[in-house]
């Protein structure tokens, strides 16, 4: 795992607002009082749901409120990849690169982060995107695929190519709604092209074929 730094750059201060203020009483209630350090991540979450990253005022501030060393909020925050130490674009593109993504195109869809926003952890020049190479996200069975996290929360979109990524990219610069999850005509993660949720022929089992029912002799038809 590479090393992770906070961002050179910090600001001042750091301050949460009335909406992060109401999800971090929510999580501290889960706690008893003298365990509240296990708020530590959602509150680290929460922070970067805020401004887009974790920043260093941040971390002191949840070290603060959670009566723990400042070192120890540290290592959390650097330690766990979800949390971004630096500031993303408008949209954080996260593309899975592990074996089953890449085997179905995953190349693909780095090529066109790279064309188009440039290189992995930059924001683009119109301040839009920032994309990054993750591993397996589990939805192997609809790769290629992103998550795609923003303002309105963290998307999962799959089925991807590099035509249809880029449809996506530009309906989300032009500040279109987009699509979330698969990109193709399948439901889920159900097998492309099947008909069996459909079919009503398949229903009462009249097309099933009859089996020999071993050590019997007998032909019957099996059934559903």
């Amino acid at each position: 795992m590479s090393v992770r730094r906070l961002a050179k750059d910090q600001p001042e201060s750091f301050a949460f607002n009335k909406k992060s203020e109401d999800e971090i009483k929510f999580w501290l209630a889960k706690y008893p009082e003298e365990k509240k350090a296990s708020a530590v991540i959602p509150m680290l979450w929460i922070a970067q749901k805020q401004e887009g990253w974790v920043c260093e005022p941040a971390i002191r501030e949840i070290a603060d409120r959670l009566e723990m060393p400042y070192i120890r909020v540290y290592e959390v925050a650097t330690f766990y990849t979800m949390f971004n130490l630096a500031p993303v674009g408008e949209h954080l593109i996260q593309v899975c690169g592990t074996t089953p993504c890449m085997l179905r195109g995953s190349d693909e869809l780095i090529s066109v982060c790279k064309n188009r926003i440039g290189k992995q952890h930059e924001i683009s020049e119109d301040g839009k995107f920032t994309w990054v190479e993750v591993e397996c996200m589990g939805a192997c069975a609809n790769a290629p695929m992103i998550q795609l996290a923003n303002k309105d929360g963290d998307h999962y979109i799959e089925d991807l190519d590099a035509e249809s990524f880029e449809k996506l990219l530009d309906d989300l610069a032009a500040g279109k709604k987009v699509k979330y999850g698969p990109q193709s005509e399948r439901n889920a993660s159900e097998p492309h092209g099947t008909k069996v949720l459909t079919d009503e022929s398949l229903y009462d089992g009249s097309r099933a074929k009859p089996v020999t029912l071993p050590n019997t002799g007998k032909s019957e038809k099996a059934e559903g």
